[in-house]
């Protein structure tokens, strides 16, 4: 009996021959589950994602009854006492006291504003109304009567322009001098006349006699007043 090796036992394949197809190359596998991976993504992805497309939505409803339930009223029981004390002070009602009337007298022939001063105590310079050429004229003949014609008269009409600009209501509010010869305080020339503070012959009256008792004649007034700015 002859032996075999194992060589010569084992069956031996078939020669393969050329062009056949044989097993599939690594990579067309892997192309294949890349795809295959791609379309199991894909459905994934619309039922995850979406997927209540197209779907109608479910409404929801109850049939059934509610019932109300009761409220156990709880009761708390104290043992004890308490007390509290409050305090006031006592008080009593007293009616209020009726407001003093006081009445003021007004002398007969004046008003509740005097027409002869204002609310600071000065004449009132609205009670007369200017007239400066009518009051030279009156004073060219008063001066005139006491011999004061030419220069005198001159240094009167500068005197005066100065302190008055010959306005019969002419008032310095500051010092409450008045008139045309602007008398301090104005009341003054009251001695010339009552109506010293609306007539002008009153006041040049009262402002001559002034001139002629302090300082002699217009002249001389003048020339102090030019020196110290009043006379």
């Amino acid at each position: 009996m002859a032996k075999h090796s194992l060589t010569e036992a084992r069956p031996q394949p078939a020669p393969r021959a050329r062009g056949a197809v044989g097993r599939t190359p690594k990579r067309g596998r892997a192309v294949l589950q890349v795809i295959g991976l791609a379309a199991v993504t894909a459905c994934a992805f619309v039922t995850v994602v979406a997927p209540n497309l197209q779907v109608q939505p479910a409404v929801a409803s109850f049939d059934g009854t509610f019932a109300q339930g009761d409220v156990e009223v709880q009761n708390l029981d104290v043992s004890g006492s308490v007390a509290a004390s409050v305090f006031r002070d006592g008080y009593s009602v007293t009616e209020a006291p009726k407001p003093v009337i006081v009445e003021v007298s007004v002398p007969r022939g004046s008003s509740g504003s005097s027409s002869s001063s204002d609310d600071s105590g000065c004449p009132d310079p609205n009670a007369a109304v200017a007239d400066p050429a009518g009051a030279q004229a009156v004073a060219a003949e008063l001066a005139a009567a006491r011999g004061w014609t030419g220069a005198q008269f001159d240094a009167l009409l500068a005197l005066w322009s100065r302190e008055s600009g010959w306005r019969v209501n002419a008032l310095n509010k500051s010092s409450c001098a008045y008139g045309i010869p602007q008398a301090l305080p104005g009341s003054k020339m009251a001695a010339a006349g009552a109506d010293w503070l609306t007539n002008p012959a009153t006041q040049i009256t009262w402002g001559l006699d002034y001139i002629q008792g302090r300082y002699g004649d217009p002249a001389s007034a003048l020339a102090h007043s030019d020196a110290n700015h009043w006379y």
